[in-house]
């Protein structure tokens, strides 16, 4: 199969409408900086800062994402005058600037005026003023203020000289993203006019003749509120989708008056692609609406080889971009403030962590924030210029690494090369963690990160794909976790398959349509063709009980979750041994034209599923990398060359062989053959 160097994962062209420009404009180099928030500091403070910015190597910073209080006063008062004065220090001094729209932050006056604007959660509590992101996004009069407050700054600063990049909002759907007020209500009955068309279809899609939940007005129709028991699992898989379009329509409206009234300058938001950040929205759909794809990636702190979520954070965004480079709008020099035990980054790891990302296809590292804050509930967040000042190891590490990525400025515009794809779907995700599945243990999430981490480990760089997406070119596809799949999804697996691919699916996979409807016949229901055999009945484990899986040349080992499995064509390669599905297939393998598909009944320990995509990987044609543990290594491809990134993140130095001869960016130095690539550092080879 031909090697993708560049790829549209999402079943559209994602990234961006049009031919309007997808990198901040006038940035000829990496971008490099940070949140800042002069508004927190007297103004004779910010002449120091820039002298700082210019000294660590800043070329962008992001600026008045939380300041909507000071530009509009009251309604309709509107003071730009400090805004005009630091963007013209920015101008003057050569740094770039990355301007929000406040929106994600409403005066305290707009709340005096609309309390009703304020969220209510599910249990029907009301939310009050005084933290971020407290918005009902399908209130008319946040609506409406928001798209005033951004045509104002747009009016304004459209064509000023600093401006690079429209930063819309904050973070979406962080911290609250659903809102079950009945304003919120009436909007989720239009939305569901718009997709359904008629109450017959609706009451089919939803199976309402289950417990006598069937419709005969839509205005008995309401959001899926707290409910004695389980609720209709179709309702809250519907208001889920509901619930990111809410929020996608907002950032629409204001990147249409800003695309209107300042065109040229891109404009973005902050994704928070990280499975562990945010769940509710479907970032397929959002990466088509933003000109650049922008993210903001927070270690877990206490983690065990947490690089690795980083690592799976970075492809999934660049996944989401559709291959193009994008880029990272926040992370931290060291510990954040809002995690249990909030961890400081050990020397090394800021640059490691920005590089790495870099590596796996952003052109920039941006941090939260430039200045360490005194006030609020963020002061014990790490950042650029830290509370100790420039006589502090973080500060020098910040100018380290300033000087490092002005040294890369090379690699901006190549893409990443992949060697294989795994296969998620947010929309999946939400259905499986509905009430009521089979076993509370089997987690989607888990299972990506575990895949994940198995194909890190075998040294496989990945792309993410919607499961409709086209797959060829990718040698090997991953399915960690698919419960919801629907016919589109199936016969493009099928297809990939026919045509000489190698797909590996886990357990319950395939089981229901986008309605959340069990696929008719025996499981798994969309994937029984591709995979060869039936499943009879699921068999989940006790807490803690293990199954043993022999054949194949050695013993794995499962818990949580087993199947009975009935080869419908399938070749059986590992058998239960024990637990109650003993004697039945456990991992198979089906033929399909020249490709194959594999399916793991269980879910396998990291041996156990290495052991398996081992010989997977080798089936379709990729190489034993030979490369040591936790050290990474990522190629980006474009018109000035091919780079190789080395990424150490063990205790150990390392010797990473090398296609050819080539020159170490970061020290300038010639090599051929390998690169010596000391514990904790990174290395970047111009091939």
């Amino acid at each position: 199969m031909e090697h993708p160097l560049t790829r549209d994962n999402t079943p559209e062209a994602a990234a961006g409408p049009g031919d309007r420009p997808r990198r901040p404009v006038g940035l000829e180099t990496l971008a490099y900086g940070g949140d800042y928030n002069p508004e927190q500091w007297p103004e004779e403070v910010w002449a120091e800062d820039v002298r700082l910015m210019r000294e660590a190597g800043v070329t962008m910073v992001s600026v008045g994402i939380f300041s909507w209080a000071l530009l509009e006063t009251e309604r309709g008062s509107y003071d730009f005058g400090w805004l005009d004065r630091l963007l013209g220090l920015l101008h003057e001094n050569g740094i770039r600037a990355d301007l929000g729209t406040p929106t994600v932050v409403p005066p305290a006056w707009f709340y005096r005026d609309h309390p009703e604007a304020l969220p209510v959660n599910r249990e029907g509590v009301r939310y009050e003023f005084g933290s971020r992101g407290a918005i009902c996004h399908s209130s008319p009069a946040y609506q409406q203020a928001a798209a005033s407050i951004t045509e104002q700054l747009a009016r304004r600063y459209g064509g000023h000289p600093a401006v690079a990049l429209w930063h819309v909002h904050n973070e979406y759907g962080v911290p609250v993203s659903a809102c079950f007020c009945e304003t919120s209500a009436e909007h989720f009955r239009r939305w569901l006019t718009e997709r359904y068309t008629t109450l017959k279809q609706l009451n089919e899609a939803w199976g309402t003749t289950f417990w006598g939940q069937h419709y005969t007005s839509w205005d008995d129709i309401r959001p899926p509120r707290l409910t004695p028991t389980a609720g209709n699992p179709a309702q809250q898989l519907d208001w889920a989708r509901f619930t990111s379009d809410a929020l996608l329509d907002n950032f629409r409206r204001e990147r249409d008056i800003l695309h209107r009234l300042a065109p040229g300058i891109p404009v973005t938001t902050n994704f928070m692609t990280a499975l562990s950040q945010c769940e509710s929205l479907d970032y397929w759909a959002w990466g088509r609406e933003v000109d650049l794809v922008a993210n903001d990636h927070y270690l877990v702190a206490e983690g065990e080889r947490n690089h690795i979520n980083l690592a799976m954070s970075a492809d999934l965004t660049r996944s989401v971009a559709g291959g193009r480079p994008w880029l990272l709008l926040e992370h931290s020099t060291g510990a954040v403030n809002w995690q249990p035990r909030n961890l400081a980054k050990q020397p090394g790891e800021l640059a490691r962590n920005s590089l790495a990302h870099v590596a796996r296809g952003s052109d920039g590292a941006m941090f939260f924030q430039w200045r360490a804050s005194r006030h609020g509930a963020e002061k014990f967040h790490s950042a650029m210029l830290p509370h100790a000042g420039t006589d502090s190891r973080i500060w020098r590490e910040v100018v380290e690494l300033g000087s490092a990525l002005g040294s890369l400025g090379e690699v901006r515009d190549s893409r990443v090369v992949a060697d294989a794809a795994v296969l998620w779907d947010w929309q999946s995700w939400w259905a499986q963690k509905l009430e009521w599945r089979p076993s509370v243990d089997l987690d989607a999430r888990e299972r990506a990160d575990s895949w994940y981490a198995a194909a890190y480990d075998r040294h496989l760089t990945v792309d993410f794909a919607h499961p409709e997406a086209d797959l060829a070119g990718y040698p090997l596809v991953l399915v960690p976790a698919l419960y919801l799949m629907t016919e589109a999804a199936s016969r493009n697996l099928r297809r990939y398959v026919e045509n000489g691919g190698t797909l590996v699916v886990s357990c319950f996979s395939g089981i229901v349509d986008e309605h959340d409807a069990v696929h008719p016949g025996p499981h798994p229901g969309a994937l029984r063709d591709v995979l060869g055999l039936t499943v009879e009945e699921f068999a989940p484990l006790r807490a803690g009980q293990q199954v043993r899986l022999t054949g194949g040349g050695a013993d794995l080992t499962g818990d949580v979750w087993s199947e009975f499995v009935v080869p419908r064509g399938a070749e059986t390669l590992w058998r239960y041994a024990d637990g109650p599905a003993a004697g039945h297939p456990a991992v198979t393998r089906h033929a399909l034209g020249p490709g194959s598909a594999w399916y793991v009944s269980s879910r396998l320990d990291a041996a156990g599923l290495d052991t398996v995509l081992a010989r997977a990987a080798a089936g379709a044609g990729l190489p034993e990398r030979g490369l040591p543990r936790d050290v990474e290594v990522v190629e980006r491809a474009g018109a000035h060359g091919r780079y190789l990134f080395a990424v150490n993140h063990s205790g150990a130095d390392a010797r990473v062989p090398l296609p050819g001869d080539g020159v170490e960016l970061l020290t300038d130095a010639a090599v051929s053959g390998a690169l010596d690539v000391p514990a904790g550092t990174t290395r970047v080879v111009r091939l």
